[in-house]
């Protein structure tokens, strides 16, 4: 019988996380918010492990943003999904939408996308990024999640760029930011439309490298792309803020 006890105790507490009934949280994006979750490195999320919860969320300000509200109100019973893949664009969000979003049914979907499609329009050659089928693309993504789940929240996070590490030397910070920029104009536009909450994470990074406190830019972005752990911890100050009252 204590066998049988200690086996059923044991159980119990690892079904404990997936039984809970609050909201559902989920992040999408690229390897900011990936954060190397399930221990996967960079794959599909169905090859990721989803009952390790010392992994289940990465090392991000996704992460944060999970700790601080399933710390803050347990009685609520969040529930955070991480399903971040890093190198993603918004075409792979576009075709795992339905098993990683849809089929999680989320009552709040943050998405951070953007800084990889336009690394990869740099290296194609290409002359001018085409933010009108990105915008497009993007449009279609949260009108179906909204046609599944009218009451859905959406969380539209800015993407970001600053000239700093190692990509300095590629000398195309002015091209690569210009595109960004684009792509930020769409992000608040459509938050704007779909009357989701803008994390303009692209003000803060500025904020950051204007004020100068650390010395170096790359205390906070340290290759020009991906944030340092105090940047994402600030993001998820931002997050949290933004959300405290909407959660």
């Amino acid at each position: 019988m204590n066998r049988f006890f200690l086996l059923f105790f044991s159980c119990l507490c690892m079904a404990t996380p997936n039984m809970a009934q609050g909201k559902r949280i989920l992040f999408i994006g690229d390897s900011i918010t990936d954060g190397d979750w399930g221990k996967a490195d960079s794959k599909p999320c169905d090859q990721r492990s989803t009952t390790d919860f010392n992994h289940i969320y990465g090392h991000g300000f996704m992460s944060m943003c999970a700790a601080y509200f399933q710390s803050k109100y347990p009685e609520r019973h969040y529930v955070f999904f991480n399903r971040g893949i890093g190198g993603n664009l918004l075409t792979d969000l576009a075709q795992r939408w339905q098993a990683d979003v849809i089929d999680h049914h989320p009552d709040v979907v943050n998405i951070l996308i953007g800084i990889n499609d336009v690394e990869v329009w740099i290296r194609s050659g290409q002359p001018s990024f085409d933010v009108k089928n990105w915008e497009a693309q993007y449009r279609q993504l949260l009108t179906i999640t909204r046609q599944t789940n009218p009451n859905v929240k959406f969380v539209l996070c800015t993407p970001f760029t600053a000239n700093t590490g190692w990509k300095v030397k590629e000398g195309n910070y002015e091209k690569r930011k210009a595109a960004v920029d684009q792509c930020i104009d769409v992000v608040v536009k459509l938050a704007h439309q779909f009357d989701a909450t803008c994390m303009r994470f692209d003000l803060l990074i500025d904020k950051l490298i204007k004020e100068n406190r650390a010395g170096t830019p790359e205390y906070w972005i340290w290759d020009s792309i991906h944030p340092t752990y105090a940047t994402h911890q600030l993001m998820a100050n931002m997050w949290i803020k933004a959300l405290r009252k909407q959660l």
